[in-house]
């Protein structure tokens, strides 16, 4: 992001605009904080903002300021469609490509109306008017949302303690409670900021990782004690849960967010995976330590990417197929697999 590039934008936002601000699918803490800290920002300009989300967050995140202002296209598409096509800016935040806002990925790539990306995935699609895209020294989408408005646009004093709670949320959620993604003394310096506007990080945590319900619990023990898998000769663990799994632990969205974090806990296990069956496919994500890159391992053969030590993508044939594959590839990446992580 240039200085030309804040010039234009801050011309363009100086008299009253429509603003669709868009988050990926199956939407996350830092998508769902970034784009509220960023909604009530610009809402203080004097815009007209929505905030276009391609389907439901999840239930642990409904406290959050303004959350139910937020249009699910899933729920409202026409309406979310005809937002987008009447914006004057749009706002693409936390995802590097139009295919990951899903059902609204045509009216978005089709739209030529100024387009303005602020992310922090590797190698984004250059199909925007400005880009504001770090992927190093940077934890999340809301600590780029920070610095944009306080840094890039000089309006650190329009930030308030709901804002502040949003940004937060996105860095703690996106970073494990800042236990990995975040050796940057930035970060924290953005932390100890945020706390200054008053925000409880105590109370934050417990809505955030205390407020799930029985059944996700039970699902989490599901999954540690039936379908955790653990390869010892390749330093790697997996997770699979197929749809009847999930059908009988009610399932909803968010519910099986973080239990792929679970399988890096174990000694000596420096790669994991967890397979989820979709409809028509399996979702995956990926895990690391050090210096495996599960971002190009999931580029290269599960149509899918993300960052170095946190990845997904997607495999097309059955459950079996997919973990079968996953365990072929492995014998390739023995080698690195085995060196210790923390080297």
């Amino acid at each position: 992001m240039t200085q030309e590039d804040i010039i234009a934008l801050k011309k363009r936002l100086s008299t009253p605009q429509n603003i669709a601000i868009v988050i990926h699918y199956n939407p996350d803490g830092d998508a769902l904080g970034s784009s509220l800290a960023l909604a009530m920002y610009l809402t203080k300009l004097g815009h007209r903002v929505n905030v276009l989300s391609p389907n439901i967050y999840p239930a642990y995140l409904e406290w959050m300021p303004n959350c139910e202002k937020v249009l699910i296209a899933t729920e409202q598409l026409q309406l979310c469609e005809s937002i987008l096509t009447e914006a004057d800016i749009i706002f693409c935040l936390d995802f590097n490509a139009f295919h990951r806002a899903s059902l609204l990925e045509p009216t978005l790539a089709a739209s030529k109306k100024f387009k303005v990306l602020i992310d922090h995935h590797i190698d984004p699609i250059q199909d925007f008017d400005i880009i504001y895209s770090l992927t190093s020294q940077t934890s999340s989408t809301s600590e780029l949302i920070y610095q944009f408005i306080a840094d890039k646009l000089n309006d650190k004093h329009l930030i308030d303690k709901r804002m502040a709670e949003c940004m937060y949320v996105g860095i703690i959620t996106d970073t494990g409670s800042l236990s990995y993604s975040c050796n940057n003394a930035s970060t924290y310096s953005i932390v100890g900021d945020l706390m200054k506007f008053g925000i409880d990080g105590e109370i934050i945590h417990k809505r955030v990782y205390d407020n799930f319900s029985e059944d996700r619990v039970h699902l989490l023990g599901y999954c540690l004690f039936k379908r955790l898998i653990v390869l010892d000769e390749y330093s790697t663990s997996y997770i699979y849960l197929t749809k009847e799994d999930l059908n009988y632990f009610n399932y909803q969205q968010g519910d099986t967010e973080g239990i792929v974090n679970y399988g890096l806990s174990i000694k000596n296990v420096r790669f994991t995976a967890i397979f989820t069956e979709r409809d028509e496919r399996i979702r995956v994500s990926f895990r690391s330590k050090g210096n495996f890159d599960v971002n190009s391992f999931a580029r290269d053969h599960f149509n899918g990417g993300g960052h170095k030590n946190a990845s997904g993508g997607n495999s097309y044939v059955s459950m079996n197929e997919t973990i079968e594959n996953f365990i072929r590839l492995l014998p390739q990446y023995k080698s690195l697999l085995n060196q210790p992580w923390d080297e």
